[in-house]
């Protein structure tokens, strides 16, 4: 596949497209599935790296599988008969993204090797002017963020980490050509990586020692897999994997009622409880391995083989601080000293886009410039359009993200909105939408009071929160109603602008309709 890759060399001039979208991951393919969909066939993806797949082609380590359905982590459009269980693995998933990515003719529109750093809107032209490392530089009329919130590592900031003279890989970039046989490895971490990387190091390595900061709410996992009679079934009768995709998705849907009553997630808690004091023979280690923290507050992550690795002789769980890191060792603020050959950092990922993004110009309309106005909190219109960046979008923006069901409903139901608004533009004959800052003022108090009583909102700290501790990454509700607000466009809630020489004029509302 690599073979194919474009890399554009700089050009004074800037290529003019109708649409430019940062990003080919599940969000970015979507996207551009959607505008070939609807005859918009004029875009370009620029591609940081050199192969489609973003978390899928990046998270490679043991072990690494999806938590959210094989059915219903697939688009809607393109569903898959054969996936092989009930909760696919990362090469699986991955081949179903260059399966897409070839049958939808989305490859010839991929600019890789090409990261985005600026992207700056004029107002005299109604355009977005997007700059690459690599010397691209692209005239866009809508610009698309599809990046996604899991695609920036987050490395510890742990005094001596530079000294030390071992291995060290995070989860995220495995190198798969480092025999863990034999080694003394401490693996930083107990979220949704750790969880699943772990359990399969454990029986190769001499001794593993898993540094854990907060315990993290952990259920079994489904792992059935498919018969051949089912996946025969589902190619025959297309019909009988639609349903079975609307049962995964109710099934997912229903658990929205612990997360809007606290009282059921506690309830739910307590029989967690028994089951790690069941997995565990350890009672010390049971409750080291017991949150403190109300069921979903944070993400609840599924696993069978998490429990049972804290059984074996050769792991260790270290719930004490990290002091600092030598040359070939690790110390605990208790001053144990432990060797080791590996540090594995199963820390995830920088969530807070004002942080991955602190070095990234984003200029705006007015001299509006995203740092700034995203100093206090991240916030978007539905997660998807901001006061004062016309005709940029976002996919899986502030409010979006979910701790109960598929992303990839969330991306469709962007998508489509996304697909509307551009449409809207051509068809009023403006230049540019831009949503006023009321509707998305409007917007954050409606997410703002629907936090308010639920598990998200019940003390514990988490990756859906910034440092301050404002909540800005969940969506705090049914997905069929963030459905239904996306279906149409709210158009008083926009602005929209006719470029006239160098002079935007706001157009009345009264003038414009759709033809």
């Amino acid at each position: 596949m690599t073979s194919q890759n474009t890399t554009i060399s700089s050009s004074p001039r800037p290529r003019q497209v109708e649409v430019a979208i940062a990003g080919v991951g599940f969000g970015g393919l979507c996207m551009a599935v959607k505008l070939k969909m609807a005859g918009i066939h004029d875009f370009v993806i620029l591609e940081k790296a050199g192969e489609v797949g973003g978390t899928w082609r990046d998270n490679t380590y043991p072990g690494a599988e999806c938590d959210v359905q094989s059915h219903m982590y697939s688009y809607s459009f393109e569903t898959k008969p054969d996936w092989t269980k009930r909760y696919a693995p990362w090469d699986e998933i991955q081949q179903y993204i260059l399966h897409v990515t070839q049958k939808y003719g989305i490859r010839p529109h991929i600019h890789f090797n090409q990261e985005v750093i600026s992207a700056v809107f004029n107002e005299g032209t109604g355009r977005w002017t997007i700059k690459t490392a690599g010397g691209e530089v692209i005239s866009a009329r809508h610009w698309v963020l599809a990046s996604g919130p899991l695609h920036v590592p987050a490395f510890p900031d742990i005094k001596g980490l530079d000294t030390f003279k071992g291995k060290v890989m995070h989860s995220a970039q495995w190198d798969h050509g480092y025999d863990l046989r034999d080694k003394t490895v401490v693996s930083l971490g107990s979220g949704g990586s750790a969880i699943q990387y772990v359990p399969e190091i454990a029986p190769l390595v001499k001794k593993l020692h898993v540094f854990q900061r907060t315990p993290a709410w952990v259920i079994p996992r489904d792992t059935r897999k498919y018969s051949e009679f089912r996946k025969k079934l589902f190619a025959a009768l297309p019909i009988t994997r639609t349903l079975h995709r609307w049962r995964c998705y109710w099934t997912n849907e229903s658990r929205v009622w612990p997360i809007f009553n606290p009282w059921m997630a506690r309830i739910g808690g307590s029989a967690l409880k028994k089951f790690i004091a069941h997995q565990v023979k350890d009672p010390a280690l049971v409750k080291k391995l017991t949150p403190d923290y109300t069921l979903g507050c944070k993400r609840i992550l599924i696993s069978n083989k998490w429990y049972p690795t804290f059984n074996r002789q050769n792991v260790e769980l270290v719930t004490n601080g990290i002091q600092e890191i030598r040359e070939h060792s690790i110390v605990t603020r208790d001053g144990v000293e432990r060797p080791m050959d590996c540090l594995i950092l199963g820390t995830g990922f920088i969530v807070d886009p004002r942080i991955y993004m602190k070095n990234f110009e984003m200029r705006g309309r007015h001299g509006h410039t995203l740092q700034e106005d995203w100093k206090t909190s991240p916030t978007s219109y539905l997660g998807i359009t901001t006061a004062n960046y016309p005709n940029m979008y976002q996919l899986v923006g502030p409010h979006t993200g979910l701790g109960h069901n598929s992303i990839i409903f969330m991306i469709e139901a962007q998508a489509d909105y996304i697909v509307k608004c551009i449409q809207l533009v051509k068809a009023k004959g403006v230049d540019y939408l831009d949503v006023k800052p009321a509707a998305m003022t409007r917007f954050l108090g409606e997410v703002t009071q629907a936090l308010k009583g639920t598990v998200w909102s019940s003390g514990c700290k988490s990756w859906y929160q910034t440092a301050e501790g404002i909540n800005f990454a969940i969506w705090p509700n049914s997905t069929w109603k963030y459905w239904l607000q996306t279906r149409s466009i709210n158009e008083s809630d926009y602005e929209f602008v006719k470029c006239v020489a160098t002079a935007p004029v706001s157009v009345p509302q009264s003038t414009m309709g759709l033809a």
